[in-house]
C-alpha cells in the first residue's frame, strides 16, 4: 500500500507529538524513587539533600563553572578544612536538587554551603565569615568534623 504524500506527512507528524510527549513525559518506574532516565523523585531528592548535610561537616551544593561556588571551595582549602562538593550541573539530579535547596533555604542560587548541618549562605557569606574569623569556629563545633579529629 502506497501512502500519498498528505497522508505521509500526517503520519510524520503524529510521530513527532508523539516522540515529544514522551520526552516531556517520561515513563516512571514503580516506587518512589528514580524515574526512567534515573533521575531522582521530590522524595528521594529532599532525602539525599539531608543525608548528604547531616552526614558531612561542609558540604558545598556547587556548580562546576560558577565564581562564586569556586570562591566558597577556596576559603575551604585556604583554611584546610575538607568539605563534600555536590556539583549540580554534573549530577542527573541537579535541577531537582536545586529546587529542593530552594525551598530549604530560600535561595536558588549556587552555591549553598551548609556547615554543621545549617545553610550559611553562598561564596559571598562564606568569605565574609571566613574574614571576620567565624568560619572556622563553625566548623570545630561540628560533631564529624571534631570526631576525626
Amino acid at each position: 500500500m502506497s501512502l500519498n504524500w498528505v497522508e505521509r506527512w500526517r503520519l510524520r507528524q503524529t510521530k513527532n507529538k508523539i516522540v515529544k510527549l514522551f520526552l516531556l513525559f517520561p515513563p516512571f518506574r514503580m516506587g518512589n524513587f528514580v524515574t526512567s532516565s534515573g533521575v531522582l523523585s521530590e522524595t528521594a531528592a529532599a532525602k539525599f539533600v539531608q543525608e548528604t548535610v547531616s552526614q558531612n561537616c561542609v558540604v558545598i551544593f556547587s556548580k562546576s563553572t560558577c565564581p562564586y561556588c569556586k570562591m566558597a571551595k577556596n576559603v575551604f582549602s585556604e583554611i584546610g578544612t575538607d568539605y563534600k562538593v555536590i556539583e549540580l550541573d554534573q549530577h542527573e539530579s541537579g535541577s531537582q536538587l536545586q529546587t529542593i535547596l530552594g525551598n530549604m533555604t530560600g535561595a536558588k542560587t549556587v552555591p549553598r554551603v551548609f556547615v554543621n548541618g545549617s545553610c550559611i549562605g553562598g561564596g559571598t557569606q562564606t568569605r565574609r565569615l571566613h574574614e571576620e574569623g567565624k568560619l572556622l569556629s563553625l566548623i570545630q563545633q561540628c560533631k564529624p568534623c571534631s570526631a576525626a579529629s
